[in-house]
């Protein structure tokens, strides 16, 4: 018997957790982090934080007694926020704060790439373009806007592969993050030098990771001063990780065909797996080879969900964490037929299925006499109808969504559950008191150090508990018609938001007071 060491480092912090080798949890442990906003729609975070909350939460956790009478950890894997960009030097120094994934400032760089989908058939599989949140965009912003850094770089990487260079003291690559957000040319098993050529960006392959591996591959065994900085045997296998949201297909249990699953948390990932690619340019993919080697991946989501929601009760309306439930309670009891709002969940830009990240909120219909429950309820069906989007384009691009999964912060709001699924329509489940980040780590980990024959198997393993979630049929109703308004404002509004978001980058980089 020993321990499986999961590692999640989230939006806001780093969360540890462990099994035990038949999928049993012995406890998780988290740690925050900060995030800083320097302009509008930029987003940062300190790797040396990442690293300082990852071992406080490891020490922590490895600690308590049911870590200690499991035995020792003989495997560790880790999932991250995807497009998370760290830039180091030659000994794994951040030489600048990472950019985080909801950052946007590489709008520009990334609608340029969709000019070369012609010419180089590798970006199909994004759906012709990269994204603004994506590892080249960002490290073509960078190139252009302080070459100084960019020059002095050893390394611009994604956040899970910085973390594997930690852990081993190899620049190993993940091959999801490697295909969905930096192009990799996973079937040739070669990153694509002749895109990066023709975007000015032919050195950036010599910054990224030495080998590419697949999900569940060793990457090696813990470094020395590792083991010994968090208390664990440095024979311990690190397994190849990946992406938060995209590596929860693992952890959703056996049957993967027709299952979509929806981590819905500070933004919401939308993931999918097919046998055969369909082509949208409303998703992002098919990506092949990202997960299971023999599979398609689609990905769709929300930039902003969870957090818009924060947004309105903590941060405007001053509700302290502990006083949410009251708000949630109240909101619940809001007629939708009568408080006459509506509101857009774009606070960060569009993922999925418009691919903009000029996009931003909005909220119509506000009177004198709008109280804080209903624009609270209003901000929850915002996103719920951004959710149903993504459902709806998963669907027009031939993907089957037999089966669908919530996980993550959603569970915490009973709310959100109920108009999500009245605004879709239809059922769904929910996982019950568990992280499927931190349970998807522990299948990798176990296919890493062979304790499980494939990926396939450890999900079977570690298959979590759900409940079902069931739609009102008279709010179903109702929402037909806010998700139409929904639709028609985004398309009224999206000139003026182009507009406005234009105009302030201007007087941003003039340095005309906004």
């Amino acid at each position: 018997m020993g321990v499986l060491l999961s590692i999640d480092l989230g939006t806001e912090g780093a969360r540890v957790g462990a099994f035990t080798d038949d999928g049993t949890s012995l406890g998780s442990v988290h740690t925050p982090y900060r995030t800083s906003f320097p302009r509008p729609g930029w987003a940062e975070q300190d790797p040396d934080e990442w690293w300082s909350a990852f071992v406080t939460s490891a020490r922590a956790l490895l600690a308590t007694e049911a870590c200690r009478a499991a035995g020792p950890v003989v495997a560790l894997a880790s999932a991250t926020t995807a497009s998370t960009v760290a830039v180091v030097d030659r000994a794994g120094r951040p030489l600048r704060p990472a950019i985080l994934w909801m950052d946007s400032r590489a709008s520009d760089q990334a609608e340029r790439t969709a000019g070369f989908a012609a010419d180089h058939p590798v970006l199909a599989w994004s759906g012709g373009s990269d994204a603004a949140e994506w590892l080249l965009p960002k490290a073509m912003w960078l190139k252009e806007n302080d070459r100084a850094t960019y020059d002095r770089a050893d390394r611009i990487v994604e956040a899970v592969d910085y973390v594997t260079f930690r852990l081993t003291g190899r620049w190993v690559g993940s091959q999801m993050n490697a295909v969905c957000k930096y192009n990799y040319d996973s079937i040739a098993r070669r990153y694509p030098t002749e895109l990066y050529e023709a975007l000015g960006m032919g050195d950036l392959v010599g910054k990224l990771p030495d080998e590419i591996l697949p999900v569940g591959s060793p990457a090696g065994t813990v470094a020395g001063a590792v083991a010994a900085e968090i208390g664990i045997s440095p024979d311990a296998v690190v397994a190849v990780g990946g992406i938060d949201a995209h590596v929860s297909l693992l952890a959703c249990g056996a049957e993967c065909d027709g299952l979509v699953s929806l981590v819905s948390g500070t933004s919401s990932a939308i993931i999918a797996e097919v046998d055969e690619p369909t082509t949208s340019t409303e998703v992002w993919g098919p990506y092949p080879q990202a997960l299971r080697t023999s599979k398609w991946l689609v990905e769709g989501g929300q930039v902003t969900s969870g957090s818009v929601l924060k947004w309105a009760g903590e941060g405007i309306m001053g509700v302290p964490r502990d006083g949410l439930g009251e708000l949630i309670a109240g909101a619940a009891a809001v007629d939708p037929a009568a408080h006459g709002l509506r509101a857009l969940d774009f606070f960060m830009g569009n993922r999925t299925p418009h691919r903009d990240a000029r996009l931003r909120g909005a909220v119509v219909g506000l009177t004198l006499g709008t109280t804080r429950e209903e624009l609270y309820r209003a901000a929850i069906e915002a996103v719920a109808c951004g959710t149903r989007s993504v459902v709806d384009s998963f669907a027009r691009a031939g993907v089957r969504c037999d089966r669908l999964v919530f996980s993550g912060g959603i569970e915490r709001n009973p709310l959100w559950q109920q108009v999500t699924v009245d605004v879709l329509g239809r059922e769904a489940e929910i996982v019950t008191g568990d992280n499927l980040t931190l349970r998807a780590c522990a299948v990798i980990a176990a296919t890493g150090t062979g304790l499980v024959r494939d990926l396939d198997e450890g999900a079977r393993v570690f298959a979590p508990t759900t409940r079902t979630l069931t739609p009102s049929a008279t709010h179903t109703e109702v929402y037909r018609d806010t998700f139409a308004d929904y639709q028609e404002l985004t398309a009224a509004l999206t000139p003026l938001m182009h507009r406005t978001v234009d105009r302030l980058a201007r007087r941003k980089d003039e340095g005309v007071p906004a």
